[in-house]
C-alpha cells in the first residue's frame, strides 16, 4: 500500500464491514475485509456494502453502506457527497 491512503494504514488494517462481521458464519475466519476504491470509498466484497470516507473519516454505518451497494465501483462519486 502507498503512503497516500485516504485514512491511516493502521486504521485501514483493523477496519471491517460491520454487516459482514455480524454475519461472520457466511464469510469465514476474517469477514468484512475492505478495499479502497477511487481513494474515497471502502468496499466490502463479502457484503457488497460501500462506505464513504468523508474528510478522512470512514463512515462505517450499515445504512450508509447499503445506500451505495448497487453503484458500480467505477461510478462511485468523487468527491464523496456530504451526508
Amino acid at each position: 500500500m502507498s503512503n497516500n491512503l485516504p485514512i491511516s494504514e493502521e486504521l485501514f488494517n483493523i477496519l471491517r464491514c460491520p454487516q459482514a462481521v455480524q454475519e461472520k458464519e457466511k464469510y469465514g475466519a476474517d469477514p468484512g475485509r475492505l478495499r479502497i476504491v477511487r481513494d474515497s470509498w471502502l468496499v466490502c466484497d463479502d457484503s457488497g456494502l460501500k462506505y464513504p470516507i468523508r474528510d478522512g473519516i470512514p463512515v462505517m454505518l450499515i445504512d450508509e453502506g447499503k445506500k451505495w451497494s448497487s453503484v458500480a465501483d467505477e461510478e462511485l462519486p468523487v468527491p464523496v457527497p456530504s451526508a
